[in-house]
């Protein structure tokens, strides 16, 4: 297949890649990442090409497999309820699909209901090689920029913008929470020139945090920057979830040192998956314990200079 072939192909996905995804948020506004071309996307080969066309086959309501037009679904708060905060929401799924239920809709209603505006991501999957974890990291970048570029119109706080995800994209959430001072893509807009650091972060059973990306390991990935500028941070994981817990405990010492405020929640049972799906496991208690610190932390409080800052949060 020649170069040109592959190009209109990718751009056929695309388009049905925005008519599948809409399905899955009908009623609520979506917001397409990148205005034209996609960082690195002109690059994927046939055979890869062919592998996203089979995924997203199996698109269903609750679970995306194949994405190659990112975007985020816009889930605003209440306006009697709204108090200028926001969270970016990133779906877990191995960076192989995306958990769009119970790690995404489910969490931005949840969001909604305690007066933040939420934003669910889905970002590109399944992996791209070799380091699959970049081309999610531009897209949350991206998106965090976008929801900054838009905080006069929705009524944000640009210092109460935080980003919340589960097992991948807990480890999103780290990766854009560490790597924020990264320039992963070239600028396209004026959107770009803000802020992409979150002002909190919260990961939730987040996965590929031991050496090397093995969660099989018994030590924390030394790769990951942890310094006095890291955002705040509330974890949470079970015991019984592999090596999880241990990292995510590991993970607490090191804000800890680095004197970075964080909390975290390790629950004896419940494995990993859950969402917020309740079951008979304390661990389904890990909203409200959220609900509470976000509270404590003073991110559901509207702020004095709220819309003042339109550069972002960079200390």
């Amino acid at each position: 297949m020649t170069l040109n072939v592959v190009s209109r192909f990718v751009a056929s996905i695309i388009v049905f890649s925005m008519f599948t995804s809409c399905a899955f948020a009908a009623g609520y506004e979506r917001v397409i990442l990148w205005p034209q071309t996609v960082p690195g996307e002109d690059l994927l080969d046939s055979g890869f090409v062919a592998k996203v066309v089979d995924a997203e086959k199996k698109n269903v309501p609750d679970r995306v497999f194949g994405v190659t037009a990112p975007s985020m679904t816009v889930y605003p708060a209440p306006a009697e309820r709204a108090n200028g905060a926001a969270v970016l929401v990133c779906p877990g799924g191995a960076y192989n699909v995306l958990a769009w239920g119970h790690e995404g809709s489910d969490v931005a209603q949840w969001l909604n209901s305690i007066g933040i505006h939420a934003f669910v991501l889905t970002y590109r999957v399944p992996r791209r090689n070799p380091d699959f974890t970049l081309p999610p990291l531009q897209d949350a970048q991206r998106a965090l920029r976008l929801i900054r570029a838009r905080a006069d119109e929705m009524g944000l706080d640009n210092k109460r913008i935080g980003v919340l995800g589960f097992s991948a994209g807990g480890n999103l959430t780290i990766n854009v929470a560490t790597r924020y001072d990264e320039q992963t893509y070239i600028p396209v807009d004026e959107a770009d020139q803000l802020s992409c650091r979150p002002d909190f972060m919260v990961p939730v059973y987040a996965a590929y945090l031991g050496a090397k990306g093995d969660d099989r390991t018994e030590t924390l990935n030394p790769e990951l920057k942890i310094d006095s500028l890291t955002p705040p941070a509330f974890l949470v994981v079970t015991q019984d979830d592999k090596n999880r817990g241990l990292h995510s405990a590991l993970l607490f010492a090191e804000l800890t040192k680095a004197g970075v405020p964080a909390e975290v929640h390790v629950y004896t049972k419940g494995g990993h998956g859950y969402g917020m799906r309740p079951s008979h496991n304390a661990v389904s208690e890990w909203p409200a314990r959220c609900a509470d610190w976000m509270s404590s932390m003073g991110f559901l409080q509207a702020s004095k200079t709220q819309h003042s800052d339109r550069t972002g949060s960079d200390r």
